[in-house]
């Protein structure tokens, strides 16, 4: 299972819940059409964390990054729906380690 991360900030202006609603709303969808398995939506409390990253923090499960980079149709409506909010992202993709890959002896990217 492939973990995609996500943190982002807010653009000035935009509430937290519309962001949560709109998230929520692409994920589920995503979801729904069996494109991940699961996703959680954080936010860092009381100040806590490295200064230099930002409040919000999005982890998304698929079982491979191809199952959520198709945005035709109906998702990228949603996606831009979620882009909109956000002024700058950060992105990072994890696995578990070792990977079943690995294991095997096969390279793995």
């Amino acid at each position: 299972m492939d973990i995609y991360h996500v943190s982002c900030a807010l653009k000035d202006g935009v509430s937290d819940t519309d962001f949560h609603n709109q998230t929520t709303a692409y994920c589920e969808h995503l979801k729904t059409d069996g494109l991940i398995a699961g996703y959680r939506l954080m936010r860092r409390k009381l100040g806590l964390g490295p200064s230099h990253l930002p409040e919000f923090h999005l982890m998304i499960e698929a079982a491979g990054l191809a199952q959520v980079s198709s945005r035709a149709g109906p998702v990228e409506a949603l996606h831009h729906a979620v882009d909109s909010l956000v002024p700058n992202v950060t992105f990072a993709l994890y696995r578990g380690f070792p990977d079943s890959d690995r294991v095997r002896g096969r390279a793995r990217f």
